[in-house]
This record gives C-alpha cells, sequence and structure tokens, in this order.
C-alpha cells in the first residue's frame, strides 16, 4: 500500500513539474525573442498557427513607414471611413499626411487607417499582396494575411514566434520604432493615445502593439530594452497578457550578464612572418571583447587574421580582426594588432618570390617536425 502511494505522489510531482512552466502564463501561445539576435530564450506553442486581431498592423505599419515620402497629403477614401472595429475616426475626404495615419494605425489601431493605408499605397489588393510578399521575404511561412487591419479571416494567422521576428525586424526601421514608442500623439484637433499600456507600466517599454477579436482573443506584442539588449514578447489569446509579458520581460533581463571573451593586448595567435629576423609574431586584440548576453544565448569567438607577413613589421600594425558573433548578429569585434616589430633580414632581401614561399613551406614543415617530435 506504501508503495502504491509512493508512486502515486512521485506521478503526480512529475505532472506538476511538467505543468509548472506551462501554467505560468494564460497564453495560448507565447514567445520571448532576442530582437538582437534572434534567440529564442522562451515559447510554448509558439509555432502554432493563431489569428493574431490587430496585432496584423506590425505588417502594416512596416510597410507604410517604408514609404519614401510620409508627409504626403492623403485624401480620405469614402470607403475607408467608418470601417468595422477600432478607428483614428477618419472622414471621407478629409486631408492629412501619411505619417499621421500611421500614428493612427499603430496608437488608436485605428482599422480606418489600416484601409487608407493599403488604398493609398498601392490599392487594397496589391498592398495585401506585399504584405504577404514581405512575411515570405523574412521566412515566415506559417504567416498570411487576408486584410490590413487584423479582422478574423479564414487564412488570417501567424505563429507567437513569427510574430516576433517580424516585430524584431520592424524595430529596426527608425520611423516604426518612433511610432509604436509613443504613448500619445496629437495632429490639429485630435489626440491619439497609445492603446499599448506596456509603455506606462514597464521600464525600458519600446512597443509594439496591442489587439484583440472575440476569435482571437487578447493579443499583445510589446518589445523592451536594458544594457542595450532588447528583447520582444508575444502573447497570443491571453486574459492576463499585460502580468504575463511584464514577468517573461522582468525573466528575460534577469538572466542577462556580461561575458567577456578576450582582453586588450591579450595574444589572440601567431603569424608567420616571410624574410624576417623573428619566424613569427604574436597578434593581439585591439581592444576587450565583452558582450552583454541573454540566458538561451551562445556565442562564439571567431578570428580571422593574415596567413603570413612580410618583414619588415611594425609593431602595432594592423593584421587581422576578432568578433564574437551570436547567429548572424555580430556582438562586438575588435582589431588584431602585431605586438611587436619585426625587422627584416637583410641576407633575403634579394629573394623572389617563389624562393620566399619555398622558405615559408620549409619553416611550416619543419614546425610539422617539431610538432611530432
Amino acid at each position: 500500500m506504501r508503495m502504491r502511494k509512493r508512486l502515486l505522489f512521485c506521478i503526480c510531482l512529475a505532472v506538476l513539474l511538467c505543468a509548472r512552466h506551462a501554467l505560468a502564463y494564460s497564453a495560448s501561445a507565447y514567445a520571448v525573442l532576442s530582437a538582437d539576435t534572434g534567440v529564442l530564450l522562451d515559447g510554448s506553442q509558439e509555432n502554432q498557427r493563431l489569428p493574431m486581431a490587430s496585432t496584423t498592423k506590425i505588417m502594416t505599419g512596416l510597410l507604410a513607414a517604408e514609404d519614401p515620402d510620409l508627409e504626403r497629403e492623403i485624401t480620405v477614401p469614402a470607403a475607408c471611413a467608418g470601417v468595422e472595429g477600432s478607428s483614428m475616426y477618419l472622414k471621407a475626404g478629409e486631408k492629412l499626411p501619411l505619417r499621421e495615419i500611421l500614428y493612427g494605425l499603430m496608437l488608436c489601431s485605428g482599422n480606418d487607417a489600416a484601409e487608407c493605408i493599403a488604398a493609398v499605397c498601392g490599392g487594397r489588393e496589391d498592398f495585401i499582396a506585399r504584405m504577404n510578399t514581405r512575411a515570405e521575404q523574412l521566412g515566415l511561412a506559417n504567416t498570411h494575411f487576408d486584410n490590413p487591419s487584423g479582422l478574423d479571416g479564414e487564412t488570417h494567422y501567424t505563429t507567437a514566434y513569427e510574430l516576433a521576428k517580424l516585430a524584431a525586424f520592424a524595430l529596426k526601421n527608425e520611423t516604426f520604432a518612433e511610432v509604436v514608442a509613443t504613448t500619445s500623439h496629437t495632429y490639429g484637433t485630435r489626440t491619439m493615445v497609445n492603446h499599448n499600456k506596456m509603455l506606462r507600466l514597464y521600464d525600458g517599454a519600446i512597443g509594439v502593439k496591442t489587439g484583440f477579436t472575440r476569435t482571437a482573443g487578447r493579443c499583445l506584442v510589446s518589445a523592451a530594452e536594458r544594457d542595450g539588449r532588447t528583447v520582444v514578447v508575444v502573447t497570443l489569446n491571453d486574459g492576463n497578457d499585460w502580468n504575463d509579458h511584464i514577468s517573461m520581460l522582468d525573466a528575460a533581463f534577469a538572466g542577462m550578464k556580461e561575458t567577456s571573451w578576450a582582453q586588450k593586448g591579450e595574444a589572440a595567435c601567431e603569424i608567420s612572418v616571410q624574410t624576417g629576423q623573428a619566424e613569427t609574431v604574436s597578434a593581439v586584440y585591439a581592444d576587450d571583447l565583452s558582450a552583454t548576453m541573454l540566458a538561451g544565448e551562445q556565442a562564439e569567438l571567431r578570428i580571422f587574421c593574415a596567413p603570413f607577413l612580410y618583414a619588415p613589421v611594425e609593431k602595432g600594425m594592423v593584421c587581422g580582426f576578432a568578433q564574437v558573433v551570436c547567429g548572424d548578429t555580430v556582438l562586438c569585434e575588435t582589431e588584431l594588432l602585431c605586438a611587436n616589430a619585426v625587422a627584416a633580414d637583410e641576407t633575403q632581401a634579394d629573394t623572389g618570390w617563389w624562393e620566399r614561399f619555398l622558405l615559408w613551406l620549409d619553416r611550416i614543415r619543419g614546425r610539422e617536425i617539431e610538432e611530432m617530435q
């Protein structure tokens, strides 16, 4: 009997431990992403296709922000006034700059603004096609748009992970980043207040977008900066999204630490010297190599130096560089410098390039023999 109780206790404990992480948040799916490196720091059901409501407007806003003339005056088409859902209350025939409609899109979550942007930036159908083309270009294979606003559609979906990737990319656009970080904006008699409460709730928050439909539930994309690092959080269908985002951001930044790979003046490698009084010269780091890393990120040190140098070699001469790379992102880099001077060997001054090459081979072979011995 005692064995059965113990076994039952162990099973219950195992289930609780496995479920603890999933039960911590209320979202149907979520993703926590390093915006700098693209590394997924945390997630649950992050690759599940789900509707995303008005977080769709991140793509709409990105394409609008990329327009070459945001100051051009737009006349609001009649079809774009009085659109279903949230609104910036555009009026048919109203004239205002495209930039102001972008603010209405991202702050007020205006569906009318979304339809207006699509209508004046190539036409609605072409604009939606551009949204999907951009998704393909960004490698968002599980993302598809049926409309520019985020209203429910049969093939209108994304994943938490891909929405986080899209937001991270969009934040690289200065205009987009400036708009989504704005808490309120006034143009004429119209004052627009950002629906994203994270800008007021979380220190370092820089955006990005809220969303809701009955089908999609509450959707939220947030981003925050700390110590030069940016984290993006996405929750889909989360009734407790504000608190969950605060917890996820806190957890991501809590795992942050300063990591060092090399110090200024430290030797990085040895470089062969041709026609010199010394066979090699040390290459040293010109500066410290260090970066702030988030928990879950892994980086590698890459050294690129000249295969050989011809004497004379000057002390402090640049002979290569070193990088610390995480994924496709260079976190830090520095030059490699010759640690000391190497004078030319005058007995080899008149040696041709072929002879110098053979001499170099002899030296390499000599080192290999020494290593074998």
